[in-house]
């Protein structure tokens, strides 16, 4: 069959605008003293989320996820040098917080082969060079990602290395007051193409295929990317985690989606709705399920707000109910992709606490379906935290008449 895309625009949402280089600024702020409150010299960046954090310089994002081949340094107190990918530099041109673009020294083994090893001793030279120029006698250097080769030749220079992620993460959790203006606006192109799905949603249509609209209308209004393909139909939606596939969506079918689009000016959009197929209404089992996985999302909602720490939230939530397959966590945060801090289920093993602020924005999940079959309902809110409670940044409509 042919697909043909319906272009909806969300009411009420229109392009919002975005101070760019105030944006750059309070973020590359908000790192240099988390730098500083971590007394670290500076920074070495792989991650490429963080390189955009600190550089806003995009360059082959989801390649270099696995491929470190270009990475950025952030002075405490001194110059931020990006190290680019060969034939990359003038991607930094004219970026004014970025003082110097330097091709980058890399020892992937995709670039440097055998000699590997001697290509991470020349990046170690490069680098405590800019430490003892302008550290101001500290040797201490935060990294987010570094294999064996490269701690250990950073270490014969007499560095001492801190864990650089956790660093960038204690800054990007809270959002300034630009971040929030493009969060606003990446969240409201994504509920653009999520009623472009929802208007194209017919049965006939593959999970592939309607998953597909949502990457075109993505990119299309300046989105970048999509972390997961977390659409399924009909039976395929219980148990949660079922990547989109050939199957043929039927009418009656209930289609659950989780957006994870990296949106436009690289913020992610994590939101997640379940709708029906066909002009049908749903069935008695389809509602007491959306039911109760709305009842237990507007719970959340109401837990999340500045001061609350996650162990408090878990210990109100509780164990999930009984009989039925829920979500991983119950609240993420989020930025320019998933982030710190996550409130996990009353006695997961991995649970750690934090105490949610102001200015936080976080990512409230439901998931419910029966355990040994039947359908099950995924539904999300992405919320930014205010002095008082929480501000709805998702807006798109949930299933109201069903409840």
């Amino acid at each position: 069959m042919v697909l043909v895309l319906v272009l909806v625009l969300v009411d009420g949402w229109r392009e919002v605008s975005v101070d760019l280089g105030r944006l750059r600024g309070e973020r590359l702020g908000r790192l240099r003293a988390a730098l500083v409150e971590f007394d670290c010299a500076g920074g070495v960046f792989f991650d490429p989320v963080n390189i955009r954090y600190a550089t806003d310089v995009s360059n082959m994002q989801v390649w270099g996820l696995h491929n470190p081949a270009r990475y950025a340094f952030v002075a405490s107190e001194g110059p931020v040098i990006l190290f680019e990918f060969p034939g990359c530099a003038h991607l930094g041109a004219g970026m004014a917080l970025i003082d110097e673009v330097r091709p980058a020294q890399s020892w992937l083994y995709l670039m440097a082969g055998p000699e590997a090893q001697s290509a991470a001793q020349s990046w170690a030279d490069e680098i405590a060079d800019l430490v003892g120029a302008f550290g101001g006698g500290n040797r201490r250097l935060a990294v987010d990602r570094l294999d064996w080769m490269g701690y250990l030749a950073l270490n014969a220079r007499k560095i001492t290395i801190a864990e650089g992620q956790s660093i960038a993460e204690h800054a990007r959790r809270i959002k300034t007051p630009e971040e929030r203006r493009a969060m606003r606006d990446a969240v409201g192109a994504c509920e653009q193409a999520m009623a472009t799905m929802a208007a194209s949603l017919e049965p006939g249509l593959s999970e592939q295929q309607l998953w597909s609209i949502l990457h075109q209308r993505n990119i299309a209004l300046g989105g970048e990317w999509i972390e997961t393909r977390l659409l399924s139909s009909g039976p395929r939606t219980n148990p949660w985690y079922q990547e989109c596939s050939e199957r043929i969506i039927e009418s009656g079918d209930l289609v659950a989606l989780d957006t994870d689009l990296i949106g436009r000016h690289g913020y992610c959009c994590d939101i997640s709705r379940t709708w029906l197929c066909g002009d049908g209404r749903p069935s008695n089992a389809q509602r007491r399920i959306y039911a109760i996985a709305h009842a237990h999302l507007q719970r959340l909602l109401g837990l999340i707000r500045p001061g609350v720490t996650l162990s408090e939230v878990a210990e109100t939530t509780g164990h999930p109910p009984d009989g039925f397959n829920v979500y991983s966590c119950l609240a993420h945060g989020v930025g320019l992709c998933d982030e710190f801090p996550v409130a996990f289920w009353k006695d997961q093993p991995r649970c750690y606490d934090a105490r949610l602020e102001a200015n936080m924005v976080m990512c409230v999940e439901s998931y419910i379906g029966a355990h040994g079959g039947g359908e099950g309902v995924k539904l999300e809110e992405q919320v930014l935290i205010t002095d008082d409670g929480i501000e709805l940044l998702s807006t798109y409509p949930l299933e109201q008449e069903w409840l």
